[in-house]
């Protein structure tokens, strides 16, 4: 076995053995290390999202509509499933891009009921110049790991959404790189 440095989860196991050695705590080793290392995923990639004057978010939002196709369109409860979020934190954030010129609300012209979120040139824009940098931040986040570590991880990652139920059909839209289910 290979030795390792310990880290922030080892010492919250080793107090959670020493306080309360009857609870089984083993599945923190993992489920802690995921929401840790998330976060300090999600760190570096805010900082590239800021400096092309995004929030993760809104990169979230132009991206699913950016992947969708010309003309770049989804209804709100498409941008629902896509994201993984709340018809009214949707409302919300489509409301804040309208704001900025970077999404148009219309209705269909087949079924004028529905109503659709279309990124604008300002928007695809926004998206595109914050793109290729966001793509090279993920490779540089992920440059320490060997070839075989990260088939590992994505291994074991693609087995966990399993376990979880995540298939095809939920991410016809969903996450794309970096994306959060926010």
């Amino acid at each position: 076995m290979v030795s390792r440095e310990a880290d922030a989860i080892d010492g919250i196991l080793e107090a959670w053995a020493r306080e309360r050695p009857d609870l089984d705590v083993s599945a923190l080793a993992v489920i802690g290390r995921l929401s840790r290392y998330a976060a300090l995923v999600q760190v570096r990639l805010d900082r590239v999202f800021a400096e092309h004057g995004l929030q993760s978010w809104e990169f979230d939002v132009l991206s699913a509509l950016r992947r969708s196709g010309a003309p770049y369109e989804l209804t709100p409860g498409e941008l629902d499933r896509a994201l993984l979020i709340t018809s009214g934190t949707t409302t919300h954030r489509i409301q804040r891009l309208e704001a900025r010129g970077f999404v148009t609300r219309h209705r269909d012209e087949a079924d004028r009921r529905i109503v659709r979120v279309r990124l604008t040139e300002t928007g695809r824009a926004a998206h595109e110049a914050t793109h290729d940098a966001h793509a090279a931040n993920e490779t540089r986040i992920l440059a320490g790991l060997s070839g075989a570590d990260r088939a590992d991880l994505l291994s074991g990652l693609q087995a966990l959404g399993r376990v979880l139920g995540d298939t095809a059909d939920d991410a016809v839209h969903a996450l794309s790189e970096g994306e959060t289910p926010a």
